[in-house]
């Protein structure tokens, strides 16, 4: 195999397709770190040979890596699918593992609010540091009221916003557009933020250069005032997105509002995304019966 270029035929592939600047990294990492376990391999020239390799690679990852479930799905898939792009079917008789279907503890809506007002400052900061919080505290509030991803947060462009209407236009997966709202509190702090900072910058959420935050610090960034907050449940971005969905749910909100609210594609994804405790069922069937 001539695998640099067939890596970057499939990169070209992947960037026509319009999949996420995450998702790319994702599958260019899996399917180096084969080819790197490949290069100890001695016969990959046939199907045969090639289709012990992987399976051996899977042992290598699971024994030596301890890797989980979910990871050898996906890596089964990608290689599958760059396999597959490039008409090589040595693979095809190999399935995908099942993945393990965990979800992250929703936060209570008394956790969510004492989470957001974690966010205080006081006389002795300077105005750097007030927009700093100021802008931290944004960003809880809008992953919550909102319910997004991370990456539709740090790409976030302010002309996007109705501040009128309290809405956002999100650009979604596959150049699919939706509507997310947000509440008159998120409102309140996208305004004063905005009003304070001097970054010229097209979006929302800006470090001190007015280029885009990272993954990385608004998930530490998180994690801190989730601390600060006493809230024991890891709190992340991704745990505020289930958050917002499960409280919809819990107050009533058809789940197929919900789906075009999270943006997926499939009601199946919401339906597990979505899941509540035994009480709430119990609450939603007494009303049902009365």
């Amino acid at each position: 195999f001539n695998f640099k270029e067939m890596v970057e035929d499939y990169l070209v592939e992947l960037e026509i397709r319009n999949y996420s600047t995450n998702t790319i990294k994702t599958y260019t990492s899996i399917i180096h770190s084969f080819y790197e376990y490949l290069q100890e391999e001695t016969k990959l020239y046939n199907e045969k040979d090639f289709l012990r390799s992987f399976k051996k690679y899977i042992q290598f990852l699971k024994r030596e890596k301890k890797v989980t479930q979910n990871y050898i799905y996906l890596v089964t898939v990608v290689v599958k699918k760059f396999l597959e792009f490039h008409k090589i079917y040595f693979l095809e008789e190999i399935s995908a593992p099942k993945r393990t279907k965990s979800l992250p503890k929703s936060l209570n809506e008394k956790e969510v609010e004492k989470l957001i007002n974690s966010v205080t400052w006081d006389e002795e900061d300077d105005e750097s540091q007030i927009l700093t919080k100021l802008r931290d505290k944004l960003i809880l509030a809008i992953l919550y009221s909102s319910g997004l991803r991370i990456s539709e947060l740090i790409n976030l462009i302010i002309r996007d916003i109705d501040f009128d209407e309290r809405t956002i236009r999100i650009r979604g997966k596959g150049e699919k557009d939706r509507i997310v709202l947000f509440d008159k509190n998120t409102k309140y702090l996208i305004e004063t933020y905005l009003a304070k900072r001097s970054q010229n910058s097209e979006y929302l959420v800006v470090n001190k250069k007015g280029n885009p935050l990272t993954p990385r610090y608004i998930q530490i960034m998180i994690k801190k005032y989730g601390k600060k907050a006493g809230i024991s449940k890891k709190v992340t971005p991704h745990v505020l997105r289930h958050s917002f969905a499960t409280h919809l749910l819990k107050n009533g909100v058809d789940i197929r509002v919900i789906q075009q609210l999270l943006g997926h594609s499939s009601l199946a994804t919401t339906q597990i995304y979505t899941s509540v405790d035994m009480d709430t069922i119990k609450t939603i069937y007494d009303k049902a019966k009365m």
